[in-house]
């Protein structure tokens, strides 16, 4: 299950890292700490994101080791049913033996009584034995019957509530199932809508429940700039017209570099601020020209520290320069149905 893992309404954010004291001087004392407190509620909500992920897998593991160690308990307790019945028959027959035995005591009895007292006392020795053993099977068959009717109700209590959970796990894969669909039907029309762009550095991939749609900077950026070319632009505003009007995903834009240090001059310092910047740069496109909500977009910079391939050769720091834009669905019913 695994699955999960961002809610909606995230707000838009900026994670800038190390931009925020690189920039310290070129912007007022008050944008600065704007800035500043803005990456710091940013990272919060990462962290409150990361920690609901954690209880939402770890709750939807608990929901299922508790149904079957219920299911469990539900098997050994008709079992034990089962052999509390078995051995309440055996009781009524052994009841009904003795009945019989006792019968035939007294018909001896009333035959011998013209016989001598010797013959009688022992008759009647043995009558008294037959019922008090006749006694004692009675009041060990109400007993049974006693924990057997409490046993019937555990039972019947815990099928109940074992149907419950049944039906809770029901509903929660049902509703992981619906949206994996989603995902999957959203990533074929991502793929379809940009199948133009394959072979010039693009890819579309849903793993762990989201869909990754990645971009090589050389289809989105001139060497070492932050402004999106024109053929980016297409990509991205392509992009946007598929998923402007999906409601119950979030976006999360990433920025990433290869390990060369930067060279260029202004505000621009290094990687980290080349990351940001860049991821900054596609937002405004999907929102000014792909006409997106701003709410349902995050800008991150990860610089160099996220490569999907090593950066020893030219290849794989081509690969490494990117941008991702991470769909993630809406989970919030999954959260609801766990915390019922």
């Amino acid at each position: 299950m695994f699955y999960l893992k961002q809610r909606v309404g995230m707000k838009r954010f900026l994670i800038v890292g190390a931009t925020l004291f690189a920039l310290a001087s070129c912007v007022p004392s008050k944008q600065y700490n704007d800035l500043k407190a803005s990456q710091e509620k940013c990272e919060n909500e990462r962290q409150e994101l990361t920690n609901a992920n954690r209880k939402l897998t770890a709750d939807n593991d608990e929901l299922k080791a508790d149904l079957e160690s219920m299911s469990k308990k539900y098997a050994q307790l008709k079992s034990d049913t089962i052999d509390l019945g078995r051995e309440m028959r055996i009781t009524r027959q052994k009841q009904s033996e003795l009945d019989k035995r006792n019968q035939d005591l007294l018909k001896r009895l009333n035959q011998a009584s013209t016989q001598g007292s010797a013959e009688n006392r022992k008759l009647v020795k043995i009558l008294r034995d037959t019922q008090e053993e006749l006694l004692a099977k009675e009041d060990r068959l109400r007993e049974l019957e006693k924990q057997l009717n409490a046993k019937e109700k555990r039972l019947n209590d815990l099928e109940k509530e074992l149907k419950l959970r049944e039906a809770r796990v029901e509903e929660l894969e049902s509703i992981i199932a619906e949206k994996d669909a989603a995902v999957r039907a959203l990533k074929d029309r991502i793929s379809n809508a940009l199948l133009g762009f394959k072979d010039k550095g693009l890819t579309v991939e849903q793993k762990n429940g989201k869909i990754y749609v990645s971009l090589e900077a050389k289809l989105l950026f001139p060497s070492g700039s932050t402004a999106v070319n024109a053929e980016g632009k297409k990509a991205l505003i392509d992009l946007a017209e598929v998923i402007k009007d999906e409601e119950d995903i979030t976006i999360l834009v990433e920025g990433h570099t290869d390990t060369d240090p930067f060279n260029g001059s202004g505000a621009i310092k290094d990687n980290w601020d080349l990351s940001v910047i860049r991821a900054t740069s596609v937002v405004k496109i999907m929102t000014t020209e792909g006409k997106m909500d701003q709410a349902m977009l995050t800008a991150a910079g990860r610089g160099e520290y996220m490569p999907i391939e090593p950066n020893n050769t030219a290849e794989g720091k081509a690969k490494n320069r990117r941008i991702e834009i991470i769909l993630t669905p809406n989970l919030d019913k999954l959260f609801e149905i766990i915390n019922e």
